[in-house]
């Protein structure tokens, strides 16, 4: 808040300086241009962990919940991985999930610690209790949040009926022994950084993998064309991208 020149609500604090803000917050989609919200999740991501650095202040809300369970849990684990790892990033960041599996990680790396909001069970039903403490939570309240939101008992009484039977499935076990199993390595493989100036200056074809494409547009005499069939070909090189994807 205090980088942007809001007020900070407390008497005093100890703030870092950041170079830049990253948050990657809710959920939407580009479907006119072909973009899944997932798709849009991910592109979000990807522009985050190549232009940070270890100054920057990164929010990240929910990343991989737009695709299955295993899929997005590895991936939510590979970027908490890639952020943490000081030889790599390292920058400041809040990341909030519901894939409660990552609470493990708070034992086997460095830098990453535990928050949730506490919770008052009274049977079957829970008060939030709008207080931030350390800690991760073990579970999930899915069911009891849709029963406070009104979906019908029939709904909710199946839906309890189904995590018993899938819970023999849980994979919280196997997060945990993956985790002790990633601490117990030495060291990562270190990943190479490029420096400050190739992260600004990020070229044409970083994310183009159509050689035909590339092709067109070596093709393309410059100095030959005007400005307006410029911009029609740049429309047209983008609507045939977009379309691929």
């Amino acid at each position: 808040m205090a980088q942007i020149g809001s007020f900070v609500p407390a008497d005093e604090a100890d703030i870092g300086v950041c170079d830049r803000i990253f948050t990657r917050v809710g959920a939407s989609d580009d479907l006119a241009s072909g973009q899944s919200t997932f798709m849009v999740e991910m592109t979000e991501v990807a522009n985050i962990l190549r232009n940070a650095t270890r100054n920057s202040l990164v929010i990240l809300d929910e990343i991989g919940r737009g695709t299955s369970t295993f899929d997005g849990l590895s991936i939510a684990w590979a970027v908490v991985e890639y952020i943490s790892n000081t030889r790599v990033l390292g920058a400041k960041t809040l990341f909030a999930t519901h894939y409660h599996e990552l609470t493990e990680l708070e034992d086997t790396m460095s830098g990453v610690t535990n928050y949730c909001i506490a919770v008052k069970e009274q049977g079957d039903d829970i008060v939030f209790l709008r207080k931030i403490i350390k800690g991760g939570a073990d579970k999930s309240y899915g069911i009891q949040v849709a029963k406070l939101a009104g979906v019908p008992d029939q709904v909710i009484t199946r839906a309890k009926e189904l995590v018993e039977e899938l819970s023999s499935a849980d994979i919280t076990m196997k997060a945990r022994e993956i985790a002790e199993a990633s601490a117990n390595v030495s060291q990562h493989k270190t990943v190479t950084r490029p420096d400050e100036v190739d992260l600004n200056q990020m070229t044409l074809f970083d994310t183009v993998k159509n050689d035909d494409i590339i092709h067109e547009l070596e093709e393309i005499s410059i100095n030959e064309i005007t400005p307006m069939e410029a911009l029609n070909i740049l429309s047209r090189l983008q609507s045939k991208l977009k379309n691929r994807w």
